[in-house]
């Protein structure tokens, strides 16, 4: 049994005979009919009921109909999907990110994908280890830290760490908050794991300040809505939540931001269709956050 010979199989009962079908798969009529023949031998099951030269499907035909179909689908697809390895095309696209970058920036790009772009699935994972996902198969990795080199690389953003207050707090009619100001409140951080912790720290160690009154979260969105319910100042870098304020923390050096990369393996059978995407992502980035 072989596949061509499936087709042959398919082609007699999709176009109701022998000679039609030899038409349609260019093979003359009785080359096919030894081939039906064949198949049956190697099968050892009779699938066809020859009456007066036409041909009816037995019993065990009809069962066995199902299985050549899904063969024979599966081989085509088999031979698609290769036809697009080798021509650098991609049927899907796994892309790794945090968990805030997943929410507020990733979900909201892959809204914008078309019919003709390849089926995104997403990978959550922990800043910290996020690159290390491009060695578990992942196709396109967003990080908040350089890259490791040897990696194909695309700059996409410097994203604003927030101070986020309820409406009715006095620092709600302000666009920004200095840092050494911000760090005399109680507020509402993430764990040393998270990046915006990280790029808090960063910048007190420059001005020289400490934290002082701090709860840290795992979750950004629970420390918005701790901070919604009046407890303190929640530092993160997603978009705001239950109607609190942003403000722009001004460091040092200018406002306190998260640096943004994506990543990819440059020798990926789709590396120009991935860093053709990460170019994408780069401009929905700078629509939706600013140039900068």
């Amino acid at each position: 049994m072989n596949l061509r010979t499936l087709r042959y199989l398919l082609a007699v009962v999709d176009e109701g005979s022998v000679t039609a079908a030899a038409d349609v798969v260019h093979v003359a009529q009785p080359s096919l009919s030894r081939q039906l023949r064949a198949l049956e031998r190697d099968l050892r099951m009779d699938l066809f009921v020859r009456d007066g030269g036409r041909l009816r499907l037995t019993a065990a035909g009809r069962e066995f109909l199902p299985t050549a179909r899904d063969l024979v689908a599966r081989a085509d697809a088999a031979s698609a999907t290769a036809d697009a390895i080798a021509s650098g095309r991609m049927a899907t696209i796994t892309i790794a990110a945090p968990g805030t970058t997943l929410t507020d920036v990733i979900a909201p790009f892959l809204a914008t994908f078309h019919a003709d772009d390849p089926m995104p699935g997403v990978w959550e994972e922990l800043p910290a280890a996020v690159y290390q996902a491009l060695e578990r198969g992942a196709d396109l990795v967003i990080g908040t830290t350089p890259p490791p080199t040897g990696l194909g690389v695309q700059p996409l953003a410097e994203l604003p760490v927030w101070a986020y207050v309820p409406q009715d707090h006095p620092w709600a009619d302000r666009d920004q908050v200095p840092l050494a100001m911000l760090v005399e409140s109680d507020l509402l951080v993430l764990t040393t794991d998270f990046h915006p912790r990280r790029a808090i720290d960063q910048a007190l160690a420059r001005e020289g300040l400490g934290l002082n009154a701090v709860r840290e979260f795992t979750s950004a969105q629970v420390a918005q809505a701790i901070a919604a319910a009046g407890r303190g100042i929640a530092v993160v870098s997603d978009d705001p939540r239950f109607n609190l304020h942003p403000l722009r923390i001004a460091g040092p050096s200018g406002a306190v931001t998260i640096s943004l990369y994506a990543a990819w393996h440059r020798r990926h059978h789709g590396a120009k269709t991935i860093a053709s995407i990460a170019d994408r992502l780069h401009a929905f980035c700078a629509a939706r956050y600013g140039s900068d």
